[in-house]
Formats: C-alpha cells, structure tokens, sequence
C-alpha cells in the first residue's frame, strides 16, 4: 500500500481521519509497514496566512468536513496568530540566526549567518538538548510541552509522532554559514565543515534519544533537498557530506524499533536510492517536480506520502481537477487492491 498523505499530527486545524473499523493508529502504521490498512490517511495542512484570508469561511468548510476535520471546534483558530512569522519581524532562532519575514504567516529567510566566518566556530551557540527541539526559525518547544502532546495524541488513539525542526541538517548548515559559503565548502572541502556537520550530527542524535524516551512510532524529519527540476548540490556532494549524517541519525531511529519519515521538497529522483538505504520509512516528495513515472518506480520499497501539486492543481484547478490529480496518483502508485476498488 501506497499512501496519498500520511495523517503526520493532530494540531490547531483538526487533521486527521476518523476511524472505521479499524483504530487511527493502527490504520496509518499499516500504511507504512504494507500491511493492508483500511483507508488511505490524508493530511490537510492550513497555513496561518490561509486562516488570516478566509476566516470563517475557512472554518466553514472545516465543519463541513468532519472526517477529515474530526477534532475541530467552531472558534478554535485564531485568524490572526502568526507567532513570530509577522510580516516586517525581525528574529533570532536558538542557533543565532536572524530571520526576516516579508509576508506574514508564511516562513521568512535568514539574513545574517552566525558563521559566515570559520573563525565564529567555537564560539557558536548550539542549542541545549535539555531544553527541547528549536523550530526552524523560532523559539524551543519545550520537552514539558512535547509530552504533553504526545499524551494527548495517545489518548485520541493518533499515531505518535515527534517532529525535529525542518531543514534539520542541509539547510541549517547554509542557515548557519550562508548559501554560497556552503556551496564553495562542498568544492574546496575545509576541515571546519567536517567538524560543524559531525557536531550537527551528534546534536540531532542526542534530541532523537530523547524523543525516542517518549515511545513515538515515527519521527519525523524534513530537509529540502532540490530546487524545481535537480538537487541543489550534485549527488556526489550530498552522498559526501550529508547521507553519512542521514545514515546516523536515521539509524539510531530505526535501530529503537521507530519509523523515519522525511519531508523533502523540490526534485530528489537521483537520490531515492540513497535516502532509502539510509533508513527511511516514508518519503514525502512533491508530485509535480518529481513525477509520477518516477516515483512509481519506488512502488513497494518506501512508503509514499504524496505532496499533491501545489504549484498549479491546487491553487489553480477546478475541483474536478483536483479530484482527478488525487485520483491519478493513487492509481499511479497504490496497491492493485487499492485500484481495483478505484476503478469499480
């Protein structure tokens, strides 16, 4: 069984999937492990700045969908929660970072890097495993408050999964020492950047043993690893510097009995082999830049969670259109017992 979406978490918008017969646990972890699951698990993820735009009749339409909506309740989302990501905010995230957002809701980019220089090495702040996982561009997420969550998830009888923060380990390194400065350090190969991606490394293996403390069924990673048509790097850079970190982490992660599940956008083909023998559960690739011939050939080998096209389809189709796009893709990469229900 192949999977449109996998239901990652329950959070303020109510994702997930009603349980028939069998338990929203059981069905997702079925998906991922091909051992028949009742339906195929979706995941609808709302940005703040969506909720900003269409309000209630955003939330109108989450009503009317109970059973993909099944924990949402009328007034539950404020419309006007960014968090930190407000449009002309300036801040800092646990690694010393500063960010700017230019729209507000949507996640901002970093303009000062605290190692544009080797020589800040030493000097750099890490975060502190103790305290819990840092976000992307803000604040820590205390493991007081990951606790909690996973309790709560595990009394609505949801799958169990813990998030490390997107852009975990490629993207960090070029949030910590800028992009071209990462790029000309995949060509000249200084002894500093061995040194950061190893400490990197053992940073993420010390936050994964103490999700894994928690009992989690999948951790989940993203990393964007390609730009609209190939990698960013070539895959003998990433096979050099990043799939040795991938192999470590991931490892540690299956090694505890617990699914990896790695978010990536952009184009990967020429490295889903590699991410696969480092130990991944399920793929979450973009459809449209990848393409469905190509991930097809994956069929059986990784559990795929489907990014519908977001570029064209969803902002730009009908609802025909997009009936027809998720139609294609289940078609394309489920199981013939899932066609076969489709087709009749």
């Amino acid at each position: 069984m192949l999977t449109v979406s996998l239901l990652k978490r329950v959070d303020n918008s109510g994702c997930g999937i009603v349980a028939r017969g069998m338990s929203r646990r059981e069905n997702p972890l079925r998906v991922i492990e091909f051992r028949y699951p009742e339906w195929i698990p979706c995941n609808v993820v709302i940005l703040p700045a969506t909720w900003h735009k269409y309000r209630e009749r955003l939330e109108e339409i989450l009503l009317r969908h109970p059973r993909l909506f099944p924990d949402f309740k009328k007034g539950s989302a404020d419309f006007d929660d960014f968090g930190h990501m407000r449009k002309g905010n300036i801040s800092t995230d646990a690694w010393g970072c500063k960010w700017t957002f230019l729209v507000s809701g949507l996640q901002g980019q970093v303009i000062e890097h605290p190692l544009d220089d080797w020589s800040k090495l030493n000097s750099l702040r890490w975060p502190d495993p103790e305290a819990g996982i840092p976000t992307e561009s803000g604040p820590i997420i205390s493991w007081d408050k990951i606790e909690a969550m996973v309790r709560s998830t595990r009394e609505r009888d949801y799958p169990v999964i813990i998030g490390m923060p997107h852009g975990f380990l490629f993207q960090r390194l070029y949030y910590l020492r800028g992009f071209r400065n990462l790029m000309l350090g995949f060509i000249k190969k200084p002894s500093p950047l061995y040194e950061l991606i190893d400490r990197l490394t053992e940073y993420y293996l010390e936050l994964v043993r103490k999700a894994l403390r928690l009992n989690p069924d999948v951790i989940a990673f993203g990393d964007d690893l390609g730009t609209q048509d190939r990698l960013t790097v070539s895959p003998r850079a990433f096979r050099e510097f990043v799939l040795p970190a991938y192999k470590r982490i991931f490892g540690c992660v299956r090694s505890a009995g617990v699914h990896v599940y790695l978010h990536s956008d952009g184009h990967i083909m020429e490295i889903m082999d590699d991410l696969i023998g480092a130990g991944i559960s399920v793929i979450n690739p973009q459809v449209r830049v990848n393409g469905l011939d190509n991930l097809k050939a994956y069929k059986g080998r990784v559990c795929i969670d489907a990014d519908v096209d977001r570029q064209v389809v969803l902002p730009f189709g009908t609802p025909r259109d997009v009936e027809e796009h998720i139609r294609e893709i289940v078609l394309e990469l489920g199981s013939k017992e899932i066609r076969a229900r489709i087709r009749s």
